[in-house]
């Protein structure tokens, strides 16, 4: 969708309502409190109807990222559209410039938008072919006061490093990712098998067929109902189909995004950052997205 597409959708609040009441309730809105369909929409306030049955309000935007927000819903819907037209996101501070808010309330925005996409209530079960890989996210290692690379435990790049461990899993087939911030035990400590399965158990089936690089921790999965496939990166990047380059493939957008527009992503919201990457790679030939992620923004677990 195109800025004059969405100008014509989008024109008023009126018709953002009317949009949002038919990717939540068909089109037919039901009451929150009794679900009965005998509902008046209000003259005065919008967003809200009253039910005839049990004689109480509710808000259509109840339950979702838009609920307690004083921001015009025509500001909500631009930044969704701005958010997903930018291949490797939107900064705050853009967004800020874009749509005319405070920069608390872009990085709040995008923060809200971010938590709707993933909030998918039933995941993918992984059946056939997966291929599953680590990659560490943090600074680079910087020159001392002489000029000389800091080559401290803390400063190494990799495994062992005192980044933060992102675990991926892509399935060949259906080309979907899911991908968890695994931290470790302590800093500088590699990550366990048990700590991978964990992640990989999340979406993929027993009896499917894992690809995994030659690191030690993986040597659990074979004896946990997978077939596992190793490959030696120290001689080889690919053998035929054994390769690893789908999910590697991956880090790298996850890299060049949140390097290139977020620059510096705290530990505590990378779960955040994770999912919108792993929502844009899912969604990249979904031409319905938009639909999609506003009706993601219905979920009783999003925190305001």
């Amino acid at each position: 969708m195109n800025f004059i597409d969405f100008q014509s959708k989008f024109g008023n609040q009126r018709a953002i309502i009317k949009y949002y009441i038919k990717i939540r309730y068909g089109g037919k809105p039901a009451c929150n409190h009794c679900g009965s369909l005998k509902v008046y929409q209000r003259k005065d306030r919008l967003k809200v109807f009253e039910c005839a049955d049990c004689v109480n309000d509710f808000s259509v935007f109840k339950d979702t990222i838009f609920e307690n927000s004083s921001t015009d819903l025509r500001k909500w819907f631009y930044a969704i559209h701005l958010f997903l037209n930018g291949r490797k996101g939107i900064s705050g501070c853009q967004l800020q410039r874009e749509v005319g808010v405070t920069y608390k309330t872009a990085w709040r925005m995008l923060k809200q938008i971010r938590i709707a996409m993933n909030n998918k209530e039933f995941k993918q079960v992984f059946e056939a072919t997966v291929e599953i890989d680590e990659t560490y996210v943090g600074g680079k290692p910087r020159k001392g006061n002489r000029g000389m690379l800091d080559v401290s435990p803390n400063s190494k790049r990799g495994r062992g490093s005192s980044k933060t461990p992102v675990v991926g899993v892509i399935d060949r087939e259906n080309k979907q990712v899911h991908a968890r911030v695994a931290l470790p035990n302590s800093v500088g400590q590699k990550l366990t098998g048990k700590q991978l399965m964990n992640i990989l158990e999340e979406v993929t089936a027993k009896g499917a067929t894992v690809i995994s690089d030659e690191f030690r921790s993986y040597n659990i999965l074979s004896k946990s109902g997978f077939f596992h496939i190793r490959v030696d990166h120290s001689k080889e990047f690919a053998k035929g189909s054994f390769h690893t380059n789908n999910i590697e493939s991956f880090w790298s957008t996850l890299k060049r995004g949140l390097y290139g527009i977020y620059h510096s992503v705290s530990v505590k919201y990378l779960q955040n950052y994770i999912d919108e990457f792993c929502f844009r790679y899912n969604n990249r030939e979904n031409f319905d997205v938009f639909d999609l992620l506003v009706a993601q923004t219905v979920a009783q677990r999003i925190k305001h």
